[in-house]
């Protein structure tokens, strides 16, 4: 746990004002400043690549390409879109409009909240905290930077470096625990975007209904993987086994348990063996490719889970390091602890079905999940569980790999979540899309819509519900127009065609 001299010194009030005193001198607003945010908050990842790097291995022993490809770069890539698209979001919206407001104009202005709170995890300390950031930059609002309190050392470096490349009172960091982040839950925001678990999801949730703040809640639960016999089990099993022990099984969209047949199963863990003696060697304990549990509570819980279950794989602990090894459990009871709570560990369960219909019926009867992974190659099973489940996203032969495509929403539903970012969709959580109507003093306008004037009659009735019912039916008039001028253009080649053939043929 941080010490209370590393915590902010400024009280929630005075960070929280003085941010709120950024945002109304509108410094935010324009689109100069955005982008100068945007590249600055890439150059603090750019120039201090070595340091975050140590920082996320002294929090969780993660290795340094993850710590790279998932975190930094990730945050990066982020980055570049935003930058790239930024204008063209900035720019007011123009929808189809309706027949009966042909002299007017439509648009939908993609206002700033103003100042928001972004809450990260000790996970992803740095991709869970920046990525919903560079929305909150993009959109132009002030944003209050709050680190994980698990993640000391990551959280710190945050907390000292960001206010060099960023301005400080736009985007200020606050660290503390859980005294420090009720005091912060105290004051209004305009918005609160908080990733972690669903138990803590529930109190941010009820603080800010306190102000009536909306809320983006990106939490976890249990993500189910259905493997089938048509599918690459090599691959298949290279791939699970990659997502699920990346990052010591502490990531919320890992692949959380199996569900397969016995026949898929037996030919998964001779695949699983060999894939895990490929990834960490013959020694994993002393492996720089397997990071460890974050703190002893959660090597305690996970551990726990180990309990009365019959291990295929793994098994082995080290309380002194937070190890605990790449482990399988076989026939695992759907009742057992193991199975009533995420795992949020290198433990993977596997729980048979007869086929796919009965997978389908057992994810069904749980709480929606963040992820949902299916290993198949038949287009039926495909559509089956894409068409009869709900998850937060599905990924299919493959996992993880879904929360990278920028143009994919990120978010879960029920209890693993509400709300989405990623790409435009980060911009747009960040944003109150202003609808404005701009009407005109045209006189033949005004007299079209003269009968909802008082006083009011059965003529002036009827030709309003024509008007309500048929002219407001949105119409797009670029594509009309389009159409006339292909139109015409047709015409006036048939046309021209036809005096040039009978020219010549006059000639003749």
């Amino acid at each position: 746990m941080e010490t209370s001299n590393n915590f902010e010194k400024h009280s929630a009030s005075d960070v929280v004002s003085q941010a709120r005193t950024a945002f109304n001198s509108g410094k935010t607003k324009p689109y100069e400043f955005r982008l100068g945010q945007l590249k600055n908050l890439r150059l603090f990842l750019v120039e201090n690549g070595p340091v975050i790097c140590k920082a996320l291995h002294d929090d969780l022993r993660k290795p340094e390409q993850e710590s790279y490809i998932l975190e930094i770069n990730f945050v990066i890539v982020e980055i570049d879109y935003a930058i790239k698209h930024l204008k063209e979001w900035m720019k007011p919206e123009v929808p189809e409009k309706p027949l009966l407001n042909f002299f007017d104009k439509i648009k939908v202005y993609s206002d700033p909240l103003g100042v928001v709170l972004v809450m990260g995890a000790w996970n992803y300390p740095v991709n869970l905290t920046l990525s919903p950031l560079v929305g909150a930059i993009a959109a132009g609002n002030c944003c209050v930077i709050k680190p994980s309190d698990q993640s000391t050392h990551t959280s710190q470096i945050m907390h000292d470096l960001l206010p060099k490349y960023l301005d400080k009172d736009c985007y200020p960091v606050y660290l503390g625990g859980i005294p420090e982040t009720t005091d912060l839950l105290k004051e209004r925001f305009d918005y609160i975007f908080y990733t972690g678990s669903t138990t803590v999801g529930k109190i941010i949730h009820k603080a800010a209904a306190n102000h009536l703040t909306p809320c983006t809640l990106e939490l976890g639960g249990k993500s189910p993987t259905f493997i089938d016999s048509t599918a690459d089990i090599e691959m298949a099993t290279k791939r699970i086994i990659w997502g699920k022990f990346t990052n010591c099984g502490q990531t919320c969209v890992a692949p959380d348990y199996i569900l397969c047949t016995q026949e898929v199963e037996e030919k998964f863990l001779k695949c699983a063996e060999k894939c895990i003696h490929e990834f960490y060697g013959n020694s994993i304990k002393q492996s720089e490719n397997l990071g460890r549990m974050v703190n002893e509570r959660s090597f305690i819980r996970v551990c726990n889970l180990l309990k009365n279950q019959k291990l295929a794989l793994g098994g082995n602990v080290d309380a002194g390091e937070l190890y605990i090894s790449p482990t399988i459990l076989v026939d695992v009871k759907p009742n057992s602890d193991v199975m009533n709570e995420e795992i949020f560990g290198p433990v993977l369960p596997i729980v048979r079905v007869k086929d796919a219909e009965d997978a389908v019926k057992f994810i069904n009867e749980r709480d929606k999940p963040l992820a949902l992974y299916i290993f198949t190659k038949s287009q039926k099973t495909k559509d089956l569980f894409i068409e009869n489940t709900s998850s937060g996203g599905v990924c299919i032969n493959d996992v993880l790999m879904h929360i990278t495509v920028d143009s994919l929403p990120f978010g879960g539903v029920g209890s693993s979540g509400m709300g989405s970012y990623h790409g435009k969709k980060s911009f747009d959580t960040f944003v109150h899309k202003k609808s404005v109507l701009l009407r005109s003093f045209n006189a033949i306008g005004e007299t079209a819509q003269s009968p909802r004037y008082p006083p009011y009659s059965e003529k002036n009735t009827k030709l309003l519900k024509f008007a309500t019912t048929m002219l407001s039916r949105s119409i797009n008039f670029t594509r009309i127009f389009s159409y006339v001028v292909v139109f015409a253009l047709g015409a006036g080649i048939t046309v021209g065609g036809f005096y040039v053939t009978k020219h010549f043929e006059q000639k003749e």
